[in-house]
């Protein structure tokens, strides 16, 4: 087989590689390799961390690239406008956050009441749940209030006190995104990989899918935040 020319090296960026193959962010996910917050260093260091052998997560990476070299995905943004970057995270992103936080907060609450004496890590996890769920909400108002529109301000006029307040403000948002991440990652350990019991109910299994749901779609979120829009305005 012919060799792909833009294979992935050594010295690809995890964030480098989710940008050009969006595919690979579901094996990093499976992984448990960090592409959102920890995405800015190469992948011989992630790989270090999470005790896989690089030689055996690029040629993984290579053979899905071989086999799905067309994936459609993320990577459209690069060539965006940060407006509509803007618009895209706010209408799904923050839609959806606004929209499920509120309906997974009801499952988490009722699973911990019912199950929490059998199974007390479930009053770990409502607990973990009830302040991302608050640290998000207050996240996302932030940046459509406060930094969206500085950004946007920023490419209209090119102010240079406008740019070296929005660099502080983006760096905010990144130490929250650590926070964010940290926690999804308790989340993910307690629940075992968001793994259910054999005993679990109904309501106990959909819990476990709408958190596992909602950390894929967070992983994206940042994703899209640290590497492609706030790059724009830092480097």
């Amino acid at each position: 087989m012919d060799i792909n020319p833009i294979e992935f090296q050594m010295t690809d960026k995890v964030r480098d590689i989710v940008l050009r193959f969006p595919k690979a962010a579901d094996y990093f996910r499976q992984r448990k390799i960090d592409f959102c917050c920890g995405g800015n260093r190469p992948i011989t260091e992630s790989a270090e961390e999470s005790g896989v052998p690089v030689e055996l997560l690029l040629e993984d990476l290579n053979r899905m690239l071989a086999e799905h070299p067309h994936t459609g995905g993320e990577e459209g943004w690069l060539q965006a406008s940060s407006a509509d970057l803007v618009e895209h995270i706010v209408g799904k992103h923050h839609r959806y956050l606004r929209e499920e936080l509120p309906e997974i907060q009801k499952y988490v609450t009722k699973v911990s009441r019912v199950h929490g004496e059998i199974d007390p890590h479930l009053l770990e996890v409502a607990r973990l749940f009830g302040e991302l769920r608050r640290e998000l909400l207050v996240h996302s108002d932030k940046e459509e209030a406060e930094v969206f529109p500085k950004m946007l301000n920023w490419d209209a006029g090119r102010e240079p006190e406008v740019l070296e307040k929005l660099q502080g403000a983006i760096a905010d948002l990144e130490s929250e995104h650590d926070g964010a991440g940290n926690i999804l990652k308790q989340l993910r350990e307690l629940t075992g990989d968001f793994q259910p019991p054999a005993h679990a109910c109904t309501t106990y299994r959909l819990t476990y899918a709408r958190l596992e749901e909602l950390e894929g779609m967070t992983f994206t979120h940042v994703h899209l935040e640290n590497n492609v829009l706030f790059p724009r305005y830092t480097e």
